[in-house]
């Protein structure tokens, strides 16, 4: 089987499985997901969703959050971890892109990665889920999926993005890393996946 022929098969399965997959993490304005994305880091999806619904609606305009309380925001942000971090770059985040950015979130990763706490990853996804960029979102699930399914053999989540870049058609990248992390909520967990219940299990490198 050649790299493509596995490609055009995994694509497919994920297709037909999670149609309708999108970004788990819940926002109305740009920024909401920007500051959801950060929150995340060592956090889960759902609780964050959970916090945000609070944040938001104390702080419901990105002006909002210029005098506002750390210990306030540290408080409702608390369930996510790592909250005393998480509230100084909301903060500075806010901040940034009310002075140098006229509130809107910057449409290119050099800006991007230049905001407190923002990596490639998050960067990846405010460019692809913001301004339908094709890039290559590289969480914890990509890389477990990916290297079971034999498209990589990489731990590196850079090496690993560059790999998919290549691989991946550019209108598939997007719909893939969505689909890619239901996939590994839904069956292909690290430690219990469901394998017998697993449609393309045959190009996993655990059978």
């Amino acid at each position: 089987m050649t790299e493509k022929e596995r490609v055009n098969i995994i694509l497919n399965f994920l297709e037909k499985k999670y149609k309708f997959a999108k970004c788990f993490l819940e926002y109305e304005k740009p920024y909401e997901l920007l500051i959801a994305a950060r929150l995340s880091a060592q956090c889960t999806d759902k609780m964050v969703n959970i916090v945000i619904k609070k944040l938001f609606l104390k702080y419901p305009k990105l002006e909002s959050f210029l005098n506002a309380s750390f210990k306030e925001i540290k408080e409702i942000i608390n369930p996510c971890g790592l909250s005393n971090k998480k509230t100084e770059d909301i903060l500075n985040i806010t901040k940034i892109l009310y002075e140098n950015f006229n509130s809107k979130v910057p449409n290119n990763e050099k800006d991007l990665l230049k905001l407190p706490g923002i990596g490639r990853k998050t960067a990846n996804l405010i460019l692809s889920e913001l301004f339908n960029m094709p890039t290559i979102v590289v969480d914890t699930h990509v890389i477990r999926i990916t290297n079971r399914l034999k498209l990589v053999n990489e731990k590196n989540p850079k090496k690993i993005e560059e790999k998919l870049l290549k691989i991946i058609p550019e209108k598939e990248r997007k719909n893939f890393c969505h689909r890619i992390i239901f996939f590994g909520r839904d069956l292909c967990s690290a430690k219990k996946p469901l394998c017998d219940f697993c449609g393309i299990k045959n190009l996993c490198n655990k059978f």
